[in-house]
C-alpha cells in the first residue's frame, strides 16, 4: 500500500531530526575552537523550516543558554514576526560562528562551514542573512550550486535553484538606536510578503 502524503512528510521530519541531533552531537564534542568549558551556541527552531535565519555570531544571553536568537535579538525577532503575520514554527535560526570564542573571527573554517550542512538538514526556501559578517561567511562556504549573494537590504535575491536569500542588517546592532531599529525593520519586512506569497501547499 503506498504511502501518504502525511506519511511521507512524517519520515522526512523524523531524518531531520535524527541529522541535527547529529550535528549537536557533533558540535558539543568539537575539539577544534579553544572556548573551554562553554559549550557551543545551536541553532534552534523547526527542522523543516521554510524561513532560515542565519546572524555571525552569539551575544552574552545567547552563550549562557545555548541557543541561537536568545535574548534581545530573539524577543525582537519574534515581536517582527507576530507582525508580520509569520509562524514561528516556520523558522529556524543559527549562527556562523557557534563556539562562544572571544574573537569570532579566529573560530576554526571546519566548524564554521557546519552551517552547509544545517542548509542541507532543514532544506529552507529562504535565508535571512543579519549583517555583513554573515553575508561574506555564507558567500565563502561551500553551498552547493550557490551563487554569491550583494549586501543589499531588503532585495530578494537567489541563492541556489531552490533557495531565495534576503540580506538585512545585524540585528544585534540595530537594537540599540532608532535609526538602526527602522533600517533592520525596512530591510526585514520584506519578509513578510514573500511569506505571505508562499503557495499553500
Amino acid at each position: 500500500m503506498p504511502a501518504t502524503d502525511d506519511e511521507i512528510r512524517e519520515k522526512y521530519l523524523e531524518r531531520a531530526i535524527r541529522e541535527l541531533n547529529s550535528l549537536t552531537r557533533d558540535l558539543q564534542t568539537c575539539p577544534h575552537c579553544p572556548r573551554g568549558n562553554l559549550m557551543p551556541v545551536l541553532g534552534s527552531g523547526h527542522p523543516q523550516a521554510d524561513v532560515f535565519l542565519l546572524k555571525f555570531s552569539a551575544r552574552h544571553a545567547e552563550v549562557e543558554e545555548g541557543v541561537a536568537f536568545y535574548g534581545r535579538a530573539g524577543s525582537a525577532l519574534m515581536k517582527s514576526l507576530k507582525r508580520l503575520g509569520i509562524d514561528p514554527l516556520a523558522v529556524y535560526g543559527t549562527l556562523c560562528v557557534k563556539c562562544p570564542i572571544a574573537d569570532p573571527s579566529l573560530a576554526e573554517p571546519e566548524c564554521v562551514a557546519r552551517v552547509v550542512e544545517e542548509l542541507a538538514i532543514v532544506q529552507p526556501k529562504i535565508v535571512v542573512v543579519m549583517g555583513e559578517d554573515a553575508l561574506r561567511v555564507l558567500n565563502d562556504l561551500d553551498v552547493p550550486l550557490a551563487r554569491p549573494l550583494e549586501p543589499e537590504p531588503g532585495e530578494l535575491q537567489r541563492l541556489t535553484p531552490s533557495i531565495e536569500a534576503l540580506f538585512v542588517p545585524d540585528i544585534d546592532e540595530a537594537l540599540d538606536d532608532e535609526p538602526s531599529k527602522r533600517a533592520f525593520w525596512s530591510a526585514f519586512k520584506v519578509l513578510g510578503q514573500w511569506y505571505a506569497d508562499l503557495p499553500p501547499y
